[in-house]
């Protein structure tokens, strides 16, 4: 991938500040783990808090802490490792329902508040980030700056991805099944609308992966919440081994295969080519 222009016309300093995209490529699989990691999500809090007796505020403590641990790789790491990056969204995402919950569950505070919280909340980091970086796009997540709004916004898309499933499948009597399926066909609409009517990609990725959450916590909760609840009953349990393994299974292959690596060129190559432009302007300015 060649370096964008605007790239080229930064300083050549920052230049050498920069640091490969930290994030994949979006392809089908982006999508397929991105799902698989809300609804584990969803279901990885739920056993952790009842099957293993831990209590809201045990597992968020132990999460919490684990999230700590992965992000300081992820941070750490030059550039996109496939099997940190997936970690830090599963934790993330248990985090971020855990977040609502705790809200809910242990402070009383109600859905409806929480989801209008938490968009308002998600709304502020994506003026801050914009306005700070002028873009939004995930194709440019190469300085810490970027990186820290980037988790940021993927924590309060879990967040209100929590708070807005819960919403519709529990308060407005949607049920668990029609829930997913709203959602789901929510995705496909903006999907058509970025495909067929140039609905802007970054306007259409964000809504999408806001989407994705509820479409999880949705689908979780039907394949693990007992028949008299409207789901599955398939258990917790179940529905996490076989969702990680699935994850596993496409982490492992994409890191093999490398197919969602950015082909961003690498620091020396982004000198050499910075020293080309120079030249070529010092001549066009009479300077050789």
């Amino acid at each position: 991938m060649k370096i964008s222009e605007s790239w080229r016309l930064e300083d050549a300093s920052t230049i050498g500040r920069r640091i490969f995209n930290k994030v994949p490529e979006v392809t089908i699989y982006f999508w397929i783990i991105k799902v698989l990691c809300t609804t584990v999500g969803e279901t990885a809090a739920d056993f952790l808090n009842t099957n293993l007796h831990l209590g809201l505020t045990g597992t968020t403590v132990v999460m919490g802490s684990l999230l700590i641990v992965t992000l300081f790789f992820q941070f750490a790491a030059k550039r996109y490792v496939p099997g940190i990056y997936w970690l830090a969204v599963v934790l993330i995402s248990v985090v971020g329902t855990l977040i609502t919950d705790n809200l809910t569950d242990n402070f009383g505070v109600s859905l409806e508040t929480t989801t209008i919280v938490f968009s308002i909340t998600l709304a502020v980091v994506f003026v801050a980030w914009y306005t700070s970086e002028k873009t939004l796009s995930v194709h440019t997540i190469n300085t810490l700056r970027r990186e820290v709004f980037y988790w940021l916004t993927i924590l309060f898309t879990f967040a209100l991805g929590t708070a807005a499933g819960d919403l519709a499948a529990e308060k407005l009597n949607l049920g668990y099944l029609l829930s997913a399926i709203i959602f789901g066909t929510l995705i496909a609409i903006v999907t058509i609308a970025h495909l067929r009517f140039k609905l802007n990609a970054v306007l259409a990725f964000w809504i999408a992966y806001i989407l994705t959450r509820p479409l999880g916590a949705s689908l979780g909760d039907y394949l693990t919440q007992p028949n008299d609840n409207g789901g599955l009953g398939l258990g917790t349990v179940l529905t996490s081994m076989l969702f990680l393994t699935a994850i596993l299974s496409t982490v492992v292959y994409l890191t093999i295969t490398k197919k969602d690596v950015f082909q961003i060129e690498d620091r020396k190559s982004e000198e050499a080519e910075w020293a080309t432009i120079s030249q070529r302007r010092s001549r066009r300015n009479g300077n050789f």
